[in-house]
């Protein structure tokens, strides 16, 4: 059974609990609005509820799951994967893989400003400028071996989460959301359907109740708890 991580939480004077929900194993044949439906959308109770989607699930049914063994990798990504910085959060950019893919998603020029930048910043002890300059869709590379939803492919970011997110909140007639949560507290909205604020719903995902690895619980619906 999935384990249940802090079920409740409160966030701006509001109780809000947090329920994981379990899934088959989900791969690129699935549509995630219909996985989505199907699973979370029995315990939808109004309109005011959430559900939440882990954004590796989200980027799988995309196709944007890569065999790391596939990526051809050029002299640039082999160069700049070793200057990346090591963050508890994960491997991120630093395998020539990653890098490599980061470089197909946003462009070797916008790579290469990213890592000077980022280095010239760095010197002075100001840490994340590669990646805020890089964007979203370096940062949200994920390494081989990081998740056993894919484990010898890299996952690219989600594409178009803004719309996906909207699309699961037509389908289930309540709010949703896409996220990219980690188990050092880091949460961040990739994309949210209308009525939900960043700020909210990023502090009613810290602590990452998403299981991503043997809960198998990539949804989450979140709820107000009458007060």
């Amino acid at each position: 059974m999935p384990t249940l991580r802090q079920p409740v939480v409160e966030v701006d004077g509001q109780t809000i609990r947090r329920i994981p929900v379990r899934t088959h194993h989900i791969t690129e044949a699935d549509d995630i609005v219909e996985v989505a439906a199907k699973y979370a959308g029995p315990l939808v109770q109004s309109p005011d509820d959430v559900v939440i989607v882990s954004e590796k699930v989200v980027a799988v049914t995309q196709g944007r799951a890569l065999p790391e063994d596939k990526i051809k990798i050029g002299l640039l990504a082999r160069l700049l994967w070793r200057f990346v910085h090591k963050t508890p959060a994960g491997i991120g950019l630093r395998s020539p893989a990653t890098m490599q893919c980061a470089i197909n998603e946003c462009g070797h020029l916008r790579i290469l400003a990213a890592a000077i930048i980022g280095a010239m910043t760095k010197a002075f002890g100001r840490r994340g400028d590669f990646y805020r300059i890089a964007g979203v869709q370096a940062a949200t590379i994920d390494a081989a071996h990081t998740s056993p939803m894919q484990p010898d492919c890299v996952i690219l970011g989600p594409k178009e989460p803004q719309n996906v997110a909207a699309a699961m909140a037509k389908r289930l007639g309540c709010r949703a959301a896409i996220m990219d949560c980690n188990d050092i507290g880091g949460s961040w909205a990739l994309g949210y359907s209308q009525g939900l604020k960043k700020e909210w719903i990023e502090a009613a995902l810290q602590g990452n109740p998403q299981g991503q690895k043997d809960e198998q619980t990539p949804l989450v619906l979140i709820r107000v708890e009458k007060q």
